[in-house]
């Protein structure tokens, strides 16, 4: 029992090659696809497949996906051309593909695949049997020649016919299709499927469940097209797709072929609709009606009726979809109710709107839209086209009510803390209706010495409901009940500050606006009237307030702790608070702070602790402040670095108290400047540069040498570092910016700076204390003043690492010279040469001219001895 059973689950794993199951019934010169798929297999995933054919007993080779030679040759010439090809789908299935089938290709196919499996389990092939049948499939369309193209308006009604018969040996069912091409490609309309089922096409179902698409069947195999409501969607080409269907031997329905014939061009033309309101841009006044008339044209002959909707925007770009409907007319004449608003007809293309009593709120833009309605076949009215008018600016005038304001003051404070009140009153009030409200708005203003001008900020503000409104200036204040605001009576209102500070001197000034009531019992303002400002001030004594820092140590190292207090003295100011900042002034060194001072820590008037721009995260806790009397401070800083030298200051605020036990803010003051100067018995650190050849020719190698020197208490080479950088300056005197060379860190990371010329540079440490620079093949660009600029690091008792002040370098004048000697030296001895021979020359034509040419005999007139000379002789 247990080999049998064994062996029948082996059978069951075993390799299985199917194909579909027979007999596969194909219509004659069509294309035929038959696939063959292998499972359950051992070996590679990509499985090959042979084909072969057999009309009796025998089996001829077709085509094989391994073996270019497995073809017959009566079948060769169909394979190469391509008619009878395999197409493989899968690793594990391919289909054979025979083009143009004849009834010759009826048969047994067999699909063969060759054995890639460890023992031989399940089947390796297997057959299908196919039946070529002959075309007997017939489809034509209507042969009357006024169906091949309509021209149809819209809403109108078509219907198209086509006929389809089969003569088909095999029991066959048709699949009918109406299609139409508007652009590029075939859609679906409506189908009657083989199965004997309606299925609309996508987009149609709406229409197809209405019932104005049909289907319908009719004597000698015709089926009609029956399309009502017609738009433009539906213009285009038209065709009858007909497919002819057979059941498989498994139940399953196969398409065994398909053809198509076009029936009509149908082409839809739109209606034409204008729709223009009669008058342009109306201003009306307030309280009076608005008439506006909607006139329609359109080409539409026959039965329709229009439809005519209003509506109003507030922009004249708005959709409809934005807009508010006033008053609809529909195609049956029947007004949407409306009290104020009426449409009348007016003719049978002029449609009336009266608004009656209008309001503020009335101004928009108005527009009508109007739509063409025509009846259809079954009684019912069908939209064909819809249009809406350019858009009418409508103005309504509000009538202003006539009225002036005055403000006073009936309490000024004379110091501060006093309480200020004000009263805005409405006077001269004319031609004001029953349905008026008053509000007002209260506003302050700086005042500034000379002419500046600063804009008014709103305290507070009344809506029409009596809503108040604060504004950012008085908000707290006002809901902490320092300020007031109150109507005393129907035409005065009050604003009263309960402690007047020093910040609320300036001018104060309010605003009274007018509403009106409109029809929907809203309110709009319609005006607003401004009083004369009145100016609040009075006279103070000014604060003094003076700081003094003591430094409680005068001398300490790097690592002990800094400590100074700070003492404030001050007159004039009631029960004073302080609060006090420490700021630290860097030296212009120290690249960690370019703009010179720091906010280090703070402390304020109730006693509370911030640290400000202290970002040292290892120090976190390294700095204090703390009130040791009420007009005393004291500042500690734990662990000093070098780093932390320069100028430390107490910056102070005085608070006094305000109204309501606010604090407000009345003088600053700075202490003077206390100086973190380190005094250490540590090394000090000297640089120079040095070089054993400072002129040096074109080409050559500068050699360039960093000495740092140390003076006072000596240190292990492990126990300090330096940051070095070399600097250039181009000129003969130290007028120019310097530019960077190379540097070298305390870790040994060289970094170059960009190089235009061909010389190169080499920067390395040769011993604890010296560093040379290298230019390699000098050029005259490389002359000038060099220098080094060395950054101590040196290691402290407590392993931490200190930095000393940047040391600077006295420069070296590099020089590079041209080697004029071989550089000038064929020239100087080829010009000597002809300076020589046109020397020689010239005196040899100067001898032969003076001995030859120019000879001559000059004869001395002899002269009398006499005393006075002759006057020749002058």
């Amino acid at each position: 029992v247990c080999c049998s059973s064994f062996s029948c689950l082996a059978f069951c794993r075993g390799r299985i090659v199917r194909v579909p199951k027979g007999p596969l019934i194909r219509v004659v010169g069509t294309e035929v696809a038959i696939p063959c798929s292998v499972s359950d297999y051992d070996g590679p995933s990509e499985q090959n497949f042979d084909w072969e054919f057999s009309r009796e007993t025998d089996f001829v080779r077709i085509v094989s996906t391994w073996d270019s030679t497995f073809t017959s040759e009566e079948y060769q010439k169909r394979v190469g051309r391509g008619d009878i090809k395999l197409r493989r789908s899968s690793n594990d299935a391919v289909e054979l593909v025979i083009r143009n089938i004849q009834p010759a290709d009826q048969g047994r196919y067999k699909c063969s695949t060759p054995s890639t499996d460890a023992t031989v389990q399940g089947n390796y092939d297997a057959e299908v049997q196919v039946k070529v049948i002959s075309d007997g499939l017939s489809v034509s369309g209507s042969k009357a020649r006024s169906s091949t193209s309509l021209r149809l308006s819209e809403g109108d009604s078509f219907k198209l016919r086509c006929s389809a018969t089969t003569t088909s040996p095999e029991h066959t069912h048709l699949h009918v299709t109406w299609q139409v091409k508007s652009g590029s490609s075939w859609r679906d309309i409506l189908s009657l499927t083989h199965e004997g089922k309606f299925q609309a096409g996508p987009g149609y179902e709406e229409r197809y469940r209405s019932g104005d698409i049909r289907l319908d069947t009719g004597a000698n195999d015709t089926y009609r097209l029956s399309v009502s409501q017609a738009s433009s969607a539906d213009g285009g080409a038209y065709r009858c797709l007909v497919s002819e269907w057979v059941r498989g031997a498994d139940g399953s329905w196969q398409k065994i072929q398909e053809k198509s014939v076009e029936i009509a061009t149908v082409s839809i033309q739109r209606t034409a609709l204008d729709v223009v309101i009669s008058t342009s841009n109306v201003s009306v006044t307030e309280r009076d009606s608005l008439d506006l008339t909607c006139n329609i044209t359109t080409d539409r002959s026959g039965i329709y009726q229009a439809e005519v909707m209003w509506y109003f925007s507030a922009s004249p770009d708005d959709t409809l979809s934005d807009a508010q409907l006033l008053l609809s007319m529909d195609h049956d004449s029947v007004v949407s109710d409306s009290t104020l608003i009426s449409l009348s007809h007016v003719d049978r293309n002029s449609y009336r709107l009266l608004v009656r009593d209008v309001d503020v709120e009335d101004s928009s833009y108005y527009f009508c839209e109007a739509a063409i309605w025509v009846p259809l076949h079954n009684g019912s009215w069908h939209k064909v086209v819809e249009r809406t008018s350019a858009p009418v600016s409508v103005v309504v005038t509000a009538l202003e009510p006539d009225y002036d304001v005055f403000l006073n003051a009936s309490k000024t404070p004379k110091f501060s803390d006093d309480p200020t009140e004000l009263n805005c009153r409405i006077t001269n009030v004319q031609d004001t209706e029953a349905n008026i409200r008053f509000t007002v708005s209260w506003y302050y203003r700086q005042r500034l010495p000379g002419d500046d001008v600063v804009a008014e900020e709103l305290l507070a503000s009344m809506d029409a409901d009596w809503t108040l409104l604060l504004g950012d200036r008085g908000r707290e204040r006002i809901q902490n009940g320092e300020i007031i605001l109150s109507k005393k009576s129907a035409d005065t209102f009050s604003l009263r500050i309960q402690w007047t500070s020093e910040s609320d001197r300036g001018d104060y000034f309010c605003i009274i606006s007018a509403w009106s009531r409109h029809r929907n019992n809203s309110w709009v303002k319609s005006k607003d009237v401004s009083s004369a400002s009145v100016n609040i001030f009075w006279a103070t004594q000014d604060y003094t307030l003076t700081v003094e820092a003591v430094k409680l140590k005068p001398f300490f190292v790097a690592g002990h702790t800094f400590e100074m207090t700070c003492k404030v003295s001050s007159k004039n100011i009631k029960t004073p608070r302080y609060s006090v900042l420490i700021t630290a002034e860097k030296p212009l060194t120290d690249q960690s702070n370019p703009n010179g001072t720091t906010r280090i820590i703070s402390l304020n008037q109730d006693s509370v602790v911030r640290l400000e721009d202290w970002t040292d995260q290892t120090r976190v806790d390294g700095v204090v402040l703390e009130k040791v009397q009420e007009n005393e401070f004291r500042y500690r800083m734990y662990q000093t670095q070098i780093s932390d030298a320069g100028l430390y200051r107490c910056v102070v605020t005085a608070w006094s108290p305000g109204g309501g036990g606010m604090w407000r803010e009345a003088v600053n003051g700075l202490s003077n400047p206390i100086q973190i100067d380190f005094q250490t018995s540590g090394p000090v650190f000297n640089v120079s540069v040095h070089s054993d050849s400072p002129t040096l020719y074109q080409g050559e190698v500068a050699d360039l040498l960093c000495i740092v020197t140390m003076e006072g208490m000596p240190l292990e080479p492990d126990d300090m570092s330096f940051d070095v950088s070399w600097f250039a300056v181009r000129s003969f005197a130290l007028d120019r910016e310097p530019i960077l060379l190379a540097s070298l860190d305390r870790r040994g990371i060289v970094t170059q700076s960009r190089r235009n010329g061909s010389s190169d540079l080499s920067l390395e440490r040769i011993s604890p204390l010296e560093f040379r620079l290298r230019v390699h093949g000098c050029e005259d660009h490389d002359f000038g003043n060099h220098y080094c600029v060395v950054t101590p690091w040196v290691r402290s008792a407590t392993g931490a690492w200190q930095r000393e002040p940047d040391i600077k370098a006295k420069p070296i004048f590099l020089s590079v010279k041209m080697d004029v000697l071989n550089a000038f030296k064929y020239p100087l001895l080829i010009g000597i040469g002809l300076a020589t021979a046109i020397g020689l020359l010239s005196c040899l034509i100067g001898y032969c001219s003076s001995r030859w040419c120019c000879k001559k005999e000059v004869q001395e007139t002899r002269r009398e001895r006499r005393r006075l000379m002759s006057m020749e002789m002058d």
